[in-house]
């Protein structure tokens, strides 16, 4: 990797890391000096020591994000768009500095590092797309002209999960800043390195002070005090079922802030002998094996039609077993560790329970962090590794005859983020497509796939509210009705 005139990464490592809150266009130490070790989690080495957000950081971020949302409001969408395309523009140059803060902060694999680059085109998207933001009109109602106007909400909190933090910040900060709204973002305690390296460029970009507002820190503190916040009008959130649901409460009982939550899964894909074997055993290997199966979305459940259930089994074990695993800075490496000791002792603790509750056909170990892809058959419907969400990678194959026991058992879940149908009839594909409990349906492809322009988000506990470039624009923006009697 190499480095950027006026980069501050040289030889394959930056020169500094930022490890400050960033607060009011400026970088600062914690109110009460309290920080927070990053250790690289496949060879346990010190990082940095990041400085932990306080209730009071956490406060005073509110605060100046509120002072300074009248005036970046009061702009038109052309000149709140150009600090936003001048990040996505220093988002690429620095491509290999993000991606070394995110292999050494969580395992992130730096080949096929893509991250940056999809954060810089949401946020280019965004700053394009910041005049749909508009109302209606109505003559409907004689002796009036009605009209509905769309303002912003002023302050947004946004708290992102650690898998791929640039994507989804920039998911949630391009369309609330876009739209005239401020926000304070909390990234994730086992990831907050590139979210501040991002700070620094916000800097660079010329987005004015306290407009933009990132804290590092846990979600008990600087996390809950959000959630809670009187003057934080809508939340943003990725994370889990059980932490959405926490700041869904808090908000409930604070000020009804507006709540956007895009939570956990437990998708299933779904393969009928017609399929294209070959092609749907390598997307939904690395569906699992992509980011080591920390992946929300990720095919954790696959049914296979019994008559091609054993070739499929055998074409899914090679392309699933097909991995580099080492160390994430190693160009060749695409099988990382997990993001940290819970996350792999937990992965641990879910390979354990599935040994007694079905067979293991392939991998099962896990060493220094790192799990190797595995596989589980004969695994019944209501056992811990086919209801939970395990966050590795680890899947279970199934078995089924008929498409009624297909959706079915696709069904079967709590969870509904994603879902995938692999086969050649079209009638079929349709009939999976709105049968599936899911927030996405993908035919003849899976996870990570998404469609840039479309909405994004999960059925039943898998959240509330859609992501997207209009679902986005639309779910930062409040409405107003105005009746105008005319005499």
């Amino acid at each position: 990797m190499g480095s950027t005139p006026g980069n501050t990464f040289v030889d394959g490592k930056p020169t500094k890391i930022e490890t400050r809150l960033f607060i009011n266009g400026e970088f600062t130490a914690s109110s009460d000096g309290k920080k927070f070790s990053i250790y690289t989690p496949s060879s346990h080495e010190l990082v940095a020591e990041v400085y932990e957000a306080s209730v009071e950081d956490t406060n005073r971020a509110v605060a100046v994000a509120k002072a300074a949302q009248p005036k970046w409001a009061a702009l038109s969408p052309t000149e709140r768009s150009a600090p936003l395309k001048r990040l996505a523009a220093l988002l690429r140059e620095h491509t290999d500095e993000l991606a070394y803060l995110e292999a050494v902060s969580m395992g992130r694999p730096v080949s096929g590092y893509a991250d940056s680059m999809i954060a810089a085109h949401k946020f280019e998207s965004f700053a394009e797309a910041g005049y749909t933001a508009k109302g209606v009109s109505s003559l409907n109602t004689p002796g009036f002209v009605n009209m509905t106007l769309r303002q912003p909400f002023g302050v947004v909190a946004a708290i992102i999960p650690w898998n791929v933090p640039l994507v989804t910040l920039s998911g949630k900060v391009a369309p609330a800043l876009i739209t005239g709204n401020t926000v304070v973002l909390k990234s994730s305690e086992k990831a907050p390195l590139t979210s501040l390296k991002l700070a620094e460029l916000s800097i660079q970009a010329g987005f004015p002070p306290g407009v933009l507002n990132i804290l590092s820190g846990h979600g008990q503190i600087s996390g809950a005090t959000l959630s809670s916040h009187m003057d934080v009008r809508a939340i943003s959130f990725t994370g889990s079922t059980r932490a959405g649901s926490l700041i869904q409460t808090a908000a409930a009982q604070s000020n009804m802030k507006n709540v956007i939550l895009e939570l956990g899964g437990k998708s299933p894909a779904i393969i009928f002998d017609d399929a294209d074997l070959e092609s749907a055993a390598s997307k939904t290997a690395n569906s699992i094996q992509w980011n080591s199966g920390q992946v929300c979305m990720a095919n954790s459940r696959i049914y296979v039609q019994d008559t091609i259930a054993e070739k499929f089994l055998r074409l899914f074990n090679i392309a699933f077993g097909s991995i580099q695993q080492g160390n994430p800075l190693n160009p060749t490496t695409n099988h990382g560790p997990m993001a940290d000791d819970i996350q792999f002792k937990a992965v641990q603790r879910y390979i354990a329970s599935g040994k007694d509750s079905g067979t293991l056909t392939m991998g099962g170990g896990s060493k220094d962090g790192f799990v190797e892809p595995t596989v589980f058959t004969d695994v019944p419907q209501d056992a811990k590794i086919m209801k939970e969400e395990i966050f590795g990678p680890v899947v279970n194959i199934c078995i089924f005859q008929t498409e009624e026991e297909a959706l079915e058992k696709a069904n079967d879940t709590e969870y509904g983020l994603y879902a995938a149908v692999f086969t050649k009839d079209l009638n079929r594909a349709m009939r999976f497509a709105k049968g599936l409990e899911a927030g996405t349906v993908g035919v003849n492809c899976t996870s990570p796939v998404t469609g840039h322009d479309l909405s994004f988000g999960g059925w039943k506990s898998s959240g509330v509210g859609r992501e997207g470039l209009l679902d986005s624009i639309s779910a930062f923006l409040e409405q107003k009705s105005v009746l105008i009697k005319i005499e």
